[in-house]
């Protein structure tokens, strides 16, 4: 068991060097065909010999006038020792930018997993149970409407009547949350005020999870009572309660742990435009301002932090496996 955990880690390490190195080259390769110049966004004006010579030159200090291999070598080289540059307009170190949006983002994403899997998982295996009937009925209904609302939709929806209208909770902005400390320092943290900010924006990221992860434990769930071990359970008198969440759902879960590890990419692809909406300070905000500027070395690594962060979760998700069903644990030490 413990050589097939170490051979697991050495492979999953390798994964994570090959999509570094994948992702970092073709994200590379990718931004340099966006349109502009970031020398035209950091000396906008002018015209004639004298502003395209500060160009030139504002290009040669910045490593831009050099073939795209030494180019990505260069980021490549310093990506390896954690260092991300800077920015070109301000001078400012990325990887102080990544310190202060990484822990915004993880944080929207864990409070929007965690909605969507305590709705989720009551509503999946109550519709297992009520198979067939109206319950059932309308939890899918409700489910498949959730679904088809994009979440750029419906945060807007929540901003403007829960916030602006109601003014329940707040609109946009954002106050230091548990994560802010572990990657910048002591920073003054208001749990209560950073919860009453990230409501809504969690909220509307999860919405469209929920429906998902709810349909697929239903379906696994139904064939879990169908199985044996089950029936035997009823013939020992076991209470539903019991078999319902000490018997069936584990072994029900694992599609819906693959779903929920798969779905951090969906996740960021959602928070990047819920973070614009609500106005949270996230890496979603911060890689559109990143395009806007055409700051290429810190939106690369915006998307390299993204691709690390989707593999490892992936990495985790494996592990939990194991723990949900033993099924999958003894068969790795076969």
């Amino acid at each position: 068991m413990q050589n097939e955990l170490l051979r697991l880690i050495a492979r999953r390490l390798v994964q994570l060097a090959i999509v570094l190195i994948v992702v970092s080259f073709f994200t590379f390769a990718l931004i340099r065909l966006l349109p502009g110049d970031p020398t035209q966004t950091i000396i906008p004006f002018g015209r004639g010999p004298f502003f395209e010579h500060a160009r030139a030159r504002l290009r040669s200090d910045l490593g831009l006038s050099k073939d795209f291999f030494a180019q990505y070598w260069d980021y490549l080289t310093k990506l390896v020792r954690l260092n991300f540059g800077h920015q070109y307009s301000s001078g400012r170190s990325v990887g102080t930018l990544v310190k202060q949006s990484l822990p915004v983002s993880l944080e929207l994403m864990i409070y929007a997993q965690i909605i969507s899997l305590a709705i989720a998982i009551p509503l999946g295996v109550l519709a297992a149970y009520r198979a067939g009937t109206r319950t059932d009925s309308v939890i899918n209904t409700t489910a498949f409407g959730a679904l088809a609302l994009p979440n750029f939709v419906l945060a807007l929806l929540l901003s403007f009547f829960v916030g602006a209208q109601l003014k329940w909770l707040p609109t946009g902005g954002y106050a230091p949350g548990w994560l802010d400390p572990i990657f910048n320092g002591s920073v003054h943290m208001d749990l209560g005020q950073h919860l009453r900010y990230m409501v809504l924006p969690a909220f509307s990221l999860a919405v469209g999870q929920i429906a998902v992860y709810m349909r697929l434990l239903r379906t696994d769930m139904i064939a879990t009572l169908q199985e044996n071990f089950i029936t035997l359970a009823k013939a020992k008198g076991l209470s539903n309660a019991r078999i319902l969440w000490r018997h069936a759902l584990r072994p029900s879960s694992i599609t819906l742990l693959t779903a929920a590890g798969l779905s951090v990419g969906t996740l960021i692809g959602g928070a990047v435009v819920v973070e614009v909406i609500f106005t949270v300070p996230g890496m979603g905000l911060k890689i559109v301002q990143a395009i806007n500027a055409r700051e290429y070395v810190e939106l690369q690594s915006y998307i390299v932090i993204i691709a690390v962060l989707f593999v490892l979760v992936n990495f985790l998700v494996d592990f939990l496996y194991a723990v949900v069903d033993p099924r999958i644990r003894r068969a790795r030490a076969a």
